[in-house]
C-alpha cells in the first residue's frame, strides 16, 4: 500500500482553488486565462487572496446582509483550506 499524506490532498485542493480564482478573475475581466497570461492571472489571484486575508472577519462573514459572488465564494473556500492545512500542521507539531 502506498503512503499518502493528508496534507498532499489539502495542498492540491488549495492550488486548484488558486487556479480557479485566477480563472474567475480573468472571466470577470473578459480576458483569456491561458497561455502566457496565466502567470499574470495567478499573480492577480495571489493578490486577491492576500487582500481577502487582510480584510476583517466581518467582511468575510457569509451570514452578512450583502450577497457574495462566485469570486468571494472561492476566496472563502481558499481561506478555509489554508486554515485546515495550518491546523493539520499544528497537530503534527504538538
Amino acid at each position: 500500500m502506498r503512503y499518502t499524506d493528508e496534507l498532499d490532498a489539502l495542498r492540491a485542493a488549495r492550488d486548484d482553488l488558486r487556479r480557479r480564482i485566477a480563472e474567475r478573475l480573468a472571466l470577470e475581466a473578459g480576458a483569456p486565462c491561458d497561455g502566457p497570461s496565466l502567470e499574470a492571472w495567478l499573480t492577480a489571484a495571489d493578490e486577491a487572496i492576500e487582500a481577502w486575508e487582510n480584510e476583517g472577519e466581518e467582511a468575510q462573514d457569509p451570514r452578512a446582509f450583502r450577497p457574495i459572488g462566485p469570486l468571494q465564494d472561492l476566496l472563502a473556500d481558499h481561506a478555509a483550506l489554508v486554515e485546515r492545512i495550518a491546523d493539520a500542521l499544528d497537530r503534527r507539531l504538538s
